[in-house]
């Protein structure tokens, strides 16, 4: 890099690693927490080449961006962010700036990691309107192949199965009641109408049935005790079943129906990924393998959680309840599953959750998300607990990139280190695997 002098604004982890990275590489850096505007304004006014803009904030990010922009138009800016309108107004008023959020750089790896862990990275294609795919892979000569990617016909149609298998199939207690008294009344139904042939043709004692359970009128039943006896014990069973049902629909409606019992929203049985932690991260997963073709459910603990509404408008079941649960994970159908992602932003929550799903399923594909501390990089030494994505890591190391000549098009973690590419596949510039932090005050 030619670059002399960089300003970071945010004491946020990327922050902290992104400038380790850029002073690591001989660039000066000055790191700031959450300047104000004077403070900005003098740090801006002075030679810099470019600025990285790493909040967790997007309106005070928004806010930074603007002011550098009018100040020093000419400077690179990079920005860190999660809302995607913000993002789309930001590059609008801002031509040349890189805005991206930490999940469209990390989530490519954790695809590949959860459907094809030969690849390093499965990422939507650099013109979205083309709804094409292509895989990146380290090669041996030190560089990396970028090719088109197509989910495999296989696992496509056993996720077909999977969501069909899954429909009118209870996922919790409260669908089991639900479903329990719908096919109680249906049974009695079917019952009172055989019952009722004796004396009736079948629509006449299909209509006189279902009537009797609706409790809407009785028919003039014959003097035989058989049949009488009949009544009145369906009429028993027909208010126990009433209960469960009529306490099923109420249950079902105000838990936030996040999972459906049928349609696009069914919980699958089998031939599905399964995304714990939906935050902005996991959001972006569930949605990218879902327009791979891939059955995905999702397992959020927040019941208030944004980013649930989001996941419901996109046809993405998401069960509310704790990962690290054994109930939790069983519900999803951990057996049948073809991989388990743990996106939550809590690392020791992840692990928590890939021995449980490892306990049930010891065949399991087990992709985590790490990059807050180094509990991870801990517990690996001890077993094989899965494939890790050090989403921070790879996110300084693309932040560290953009600031160069050009942006990169891809960031794949490999054993030498973080792989900043071109789109061609050649290496921009190759940085540490795991970041330090830096120790600015």
């Amino acid at each position: 890099m030619s670059m002399r002098r960089i300003v970071v604004i945010g004491r946020t982890d990327v922050g902290r690693r992104v400038c380790s990275l850029l002073t690591s590489s001989g660039i000066s850096v000055v790191h700031l927490h959450e300047p104000s505007d004077a403070e900005l304004r003098a740090e801006l006014c002075q030679e810099i080449d470019g600025v990285a803009v790493l909040l967790h904030d997007d309106i005070e990010a928004l806010r930074y961006s603007l002011m550098i922009h009018h100040i020093r138009p000419d400077a690179r800016l990079f920005v860190a962010m999660f809302d995607l309108t913000a993002r789309t107004q930001l590059r609008s008023v801002v031509p040349g700036c890189v805005v991206l959020s930490p999940a469209a750089i990390s989530v490519p790896s954790m695809v590949a990691g959860a459907i094809d862990p030969r690849a390093d990275a499965i990422r939507r294609e650099s013109t979205p309107e083309l709804r094409a795919w292509v895989s990146v892979t380290e090669t041996a000569g030190g560089s990396a192949r970028v090719a088109p990617y197509r989910t495999p016909e296989a696992m496509r149609r056993r996720g077909v199965f999977g969501r069909l298998a899954g429909q009118f199939r209870p996922f919790d207690s409260g669908s089991r009641v639900l479903l329990g008294g719908a096919a109680g009344l249906i049974a009695i139904i079917l019952a009172d109408t055989l019952v009722g042939l004796a004396h009736a043709n079948f629509l006449r004692a299909l209509y006189d049935a279902t009537r009797t359970t609706a409790t809407i009128s009785a028919p003039v039943l014959p003097d035989n005790p058989l049949v009488l006896l009949w009544a009145t014990l369906a009429a028993l069973l027909v208010m126990g079943f009433t209960a469960l049902f009529a306490a099923g629909i109420v249950n079902y409606l105000l838990s936030g129906r996040h999972v459906a019992i049928f349609g696009r929203r069914a919980m699958p049985r089998f031939g599905h990924v399964i995304v714990v932690g939906m935050g902005q991260v996991g959001l972006r997963l569930a949605q990218e393998l879902q327009e791979l073709g891939i059955a995905v459910v999702g397992i959020e603990q927040n019941p208030n959680a944004r980013t649930l509404q989001i996941a419901r408008s996109c046809g993405i079941p998401v069960l509310i309840g704790d990962g690290a649960s054994k109930a939790a994970v069983h519900a999803t159908g951990v057996k049948g599953a073809v991989a388990l992602v743990a996106a939550s932003s809590a690392e020791r929550d992840n692990i928590a959750v890939a021995v449980g799903a490892l306990a049930a399923n010891p065949q399991l594909r087990v992709v985590i998300r790490a990059g807050s501390d180094d509990a991870i990089d801990e517990t690996r030494s001890l077993f094989r607990i899965g494939a890790v994505v050090d989403v921070n890591g790879l996110t300084a190391s693309f932040v560290a990139a953009s600031l160069g000549e050009k942006p990169p098009y891809a960031v794949i973690a490999t054993p030498a280190g973080n792989m900043a590419l071109e789109e061609s596949g050649a290496v921009i510039e190759t940085w540490p695997p795991h970041p330090q932090r830096c120790s600015c005050a």
